[in-house]
């Protein structure tokens, strides 16, 4: 281009162009020659260079020890329990109305153990209880129940209680090695559904960082090298409620301690179990629908290893005064009472986040239920004076108000078909 803007006559110009355009040709080919050259030299340099870096990055990055790989996941594993601790943590502090008034009815036994006394007792435990087991956060992901599982509990249960009949009427008292077993599974249940109330009460205090170093022969055995405070904590209160339990006074005088021990142990049932749909949870509600009507009304094997196999399994209060003499000093609410129809509403309240109802919330109508239930299961008690069996009047008002509260936010099908997502545990056993 240079040489054609270099010359001042058109003409010469012409004869230029006409001269020189060989010339030019062969420039412009040799000129690309050069460039294809030019090019090739620098691709060769750049993937040598990018080879060179990689090798050098290689090297320089080390290599994860197995030692190491398991220091790190035990990190991220501690870390993902002091997040979930803090989310359990902030839930109680939400609920804290319902925790403080759970507390305040322990003292209600002090005022009298009139009959009526008894029943707002039995009421306000349940249902506060599934109210804040619905609502509570959790770790770990629970063991989702599936539809096999709730086919067969009512079986499982029957084989269980059944047995327990069995040894009974044939002089083998199972009580104490069946007590033994149940405490020290509560002061474990106590030590976890204790952290985040303990946080709670001293917030001060900056549990995620509190450590007890252990000595370096205790933490070769257990592998750990530090223990928090406030898990320390809350097992020593176990342990201590454990030996209330057994210590040598009258049950009519610590009644209050294994209601505590049975309370832990339903709530962190509530948190470790779940339903995974809908159908499952019908199908268990149902099954033991049968068995609790059956072994109540049917036979006196309910009622007899209620009263005569004493565990903190279930919520006791003092029964009333009479002239005839009881065989039995307590007027009992049973724990499945409160755990069965618990896991359901802490299911409706899954199905609150996910679908999301417009007009009736699921959660409120299913603890509801779960009221009125259990008030017409105390109103048969009072009429027909004799025990009753509780699932009888919770399963279906638990069911049946679901399916009424799906109809009037147009999520029947819905509702029916709803299954939690996979993140759940699947239990087999």
């Amino acid at each position: 281009a240079a040489v054609f803007t270099a010359q001042p006559s058109s003409a010469f110009q012409t004869t230029t162009t006409t001269t020189r355009l060989p010339n030019i040709k062969a420039a412009h080919g040799t000129s690309k020659r050069i460039t294809s050259s030019t090019s090739s030299t620098s691709s060769t340099s750049t993937a040598r260079s990018l080879f060179f870096n990689n090798q050098a990055t290689q090297q320089k990055t080390p290599i994860e020890t197995e030692e190491e790989k398991q220091k790190r996941l035990k990190l991220e594993r501690l870390a993902e329990i002091e997040a979930g601790e803090i989310r359990r943590q902030q839930r109680v502090s939400e609920d804290k109305l319902g925790y403080l008034f759970l507390f305040a009815l322990q003292f209600l036994p002090l005022i009298g153990n009139d009959r009526y006394l008894s029943i707002a007792y039995f009421f306000g435990l349940a249902v506060t209880t599934v109210y804040l087991g619905g609502r509570q956060e959790v770790i770990d992901a629970p063991e989702k129940v599936t539809k096999q599982n709730a086919l067969y509990a009512p079986v499982g249960a029957s084989l269980a209680i059944g047995g327990l009949y069995l040894l009974l009427k044939n002089g083998l008292d199972p009580t104490s090695l069946y007590a033994v077993g149940v405490t020290v599974f509560g002061a474990l249940c106590i030590s976890d559904i204790g952290v985040p109330l303990l946080r709670n009460l001293f917030p001060s205090v900056d549990f995620g960082t509190a450590e007890i170093e252990l000595p370096e022969g205790i933490a070769k055995k257990l592998d750990v090298d530090r223990l928090p405070i406030d898990g320390l904590i809350t097992l020593g209160l176990g342990l201590l409620c454990t030996v209330v339990y057994w210590a040598p006074v009258a049950l009519e005088n610590k009644f209050i301690m294994s209601n505590f021990i049975a309370w832990s142990l339903g709530m962190v049932s509530l948190g470790a179990i779940s339903l995974g749909s809908f159908q499952t949870g019908a199908i268990l509600l149902a099954g033991l629908f049968c068995y609790d009507v059956f072994w109540v009304f049917g036979t006196d094997v309910m009622m007899t290893v209620a009263t005569k196999v004493e565990a903190p399994v279930k919520f006791l209060y003092t029964a009333p005064p009479s002239d005839t003499p009881k065989d039995y000093p307590f007027s009992v609410l049973g724990l499945g009472d409160v755990v069965i129809p618990g896991l359901f509403v802490r299911f409706m309240a899954k199905v609150d986040e996910v679908l999301q109802p417009k007009n009736l919330s699921y959660f409120t109508t299913a603890t509801f239920a779960y009221g009125a239930g259990l008030a017409a299961c105390f109103s048969a008690n009072e009429i027909f004076h004799n025990g009753q069996p509780a699932l009888l009047y919770l399963d279906p008002s638990l069911v049946g108000s679901a399916l009424a509260c799906a109809a009037v936010n147009n999520q029947v099908s819905d509702v029916w078909d709803f299954e939690e997502s996979g993140e759940e545990k699947t239990e087999e056993a």
